[in-house]
């Protein structure tokens, strides 16, 4: 029985001050270890960073300024099939807003998406057209944010089921548009192979295959494939850069999620480590974190995830990836059937990749190009991985672009 977001009950966010207090009282107990030699981070976080950071987080740092933010859109919780969904709302802002679902990846939080929301519901207020306007729905992916607790054995292509029955049957939407970065490209994948029949279409932040986790070594990101011989040096620098920028959190989430989740889930000093380091690695920022995002903007990500009692569920999602693989819904080709645009960055690029024109040449040309009905791709020199927080303008562009085509009436 379909609904509508008219008949939910709003559910701003509001953390109880014990759990804000709980929260500086581990900060401020917080156990140093030793860190000799670790000034250039080459034994992972320094700890002049961290330590700075977390006396901020503990001593100066405003949660509330964050959630009147955050409390500027509308939230819900909402439970489709026993699966408890928070998700932020902006209806749109023109003559026909399209329904459009954003889904993050990990460490990213659902307010990563914050700054091509009101780009994309009200686009007259940046200089475009009324009639590219979205109804923009940001959940927190299950096991993430505040989508907790969750089932124990969630993954990406569950979470894509659980997508489609939010925006069918809790909202009422016939059709709906969907879009990704980073896990979040991939349950948006799984909803353009699996339902592509019920949406005008998906744009993602990179073109992964759906079946990345299956296999013996899906905790290595190079499959155990060994560095061709002959490689040119530049070429060999780059791929084991690009490889050892995942490794860690690849084998730590999906071999052992659990053994890692108890510190991370215990230690806020701890958590803000872990993922920190993804943030510093994944994001084009030069070798200074602190322009692309202010200490606020990573404590905000940080505190979400912490009051959400969300790391140990959401690293768990990677080994569920792989315990629960994903099988194909049908045996068509291209396997991503929706009508797809993706968006890459010259930060990502393979080895002997230099531009974005030759990025998009490399991927027409590689194995992953015919998994989908490409219809837009786009490419640009700046940003890192977390693109509509670090290009936001070019993101929108993209995305809005990608859906012109299939929204726009037939010839008459």
């Amino acid at each position: 029985m379909s609904t509508s977001v008219n008949a939910l009950t709003p559910a701003p966010i509001a953390v109880e001050e014990r759990v804000l207090e709980d929260l500086r009282s581990r900060l401020r107990a917080t156990i140093w270890p030793e860190d000799e030699g670790n000034e250039d981070g080459r034994y992972g976080v320094p700890r002049a960073l961290l330590q700075e950071l977390v006396q901020y987080w503990a001593e100066e740092y405003d949660w509330r300024a964050a959630e009147r933010a955050m409390n500027a859109y509308e939230h819900y919780l909402v439970n489709v099939s026993g699966t408890r969904v928070h998700f932020m709302r902006k209806p749109g802002a023109g003559p026909d807003p399209t329904p459009l679902i954003l889904s993050h990846g990990w460490p990213w939080t659902f307010w990563h998406w914050s700054k091509v929301i009101d780009r994309l519901a009200d686009p007259a207020a940046f200089g475009g057209d009324p009639a590219d306007a979205f109804e923009v729905i940001v959940p927190s992916l299950p096991g993430f944010g505040y989508s907790t607790p969750t089932q124990p054995d969630m993954n990406f292509w569950k979470i894509a089921d659980v997508w489609h029955e939010l925006m069918t049957q809790t909202l009422g939407h016939t059709r709906y548009a969907a879009a990704g970065c980073d896990v979040g490209a991939l349950v948006t994948g799984q909803l353009g192979h699996k339902y592509a029949g019920e949406l005008y279409g998906i744009h993602i932040g990179s073109a992964l295959k759906l079946d990345l986790f299956t296999g013996d070594r899906a905790w290595d990101f190079s499959g155990g494939r060994p560095i061709p011989p002959g490689l040119p040096d530049d070429q060999r620098h780059r791929l084991a850069e690009i490889e050892r920028r995942f490794a860690v959190h690849l084998a730590a989430h999906v071999l052992a999620p659990s053994t890692l989740g108890y510190g991370l889930a215990d230690s806020p000093a701890g958590m803000l480590a872990w993922i920190l380091e993804r943030w510093m690695h994944w994001s084009d920022n030069g070798g200074d974190i602190y322009t692309v995002f202010t200490r606020d903007d990573l404590l905000t990500h940080a505190t979400i995830y912490w009051t959400g009692n969300a790391i140990a569920s959401s690293i768990r999602t990677y080994a569920n990836n792989n315990r629960y693989p994903w099988a194909p819904s049908h045996d068509r080709t291209p396997v991503i059937e929706a009508p797809t645009g993706i968006t890459f960055i010259d930060y990502e690029n393979p080895p002997g990749v230099n531009s974005p024109e030759e990025r998009i040449e490399s991927f027409l040309a590689s194995d992953r190009a015919a998994w989908y009905n490409h219809v837009n791709i786009a490419a640009h020199p700046h940003g890192g991985h977390f693109i509509p927080w670090e290009i936001p303008e070019q993101w929108t562009t993209d995305l809005v672009q990608t859906f012109k085509s299939q929204l726009a009436p037939p010839p008459a």
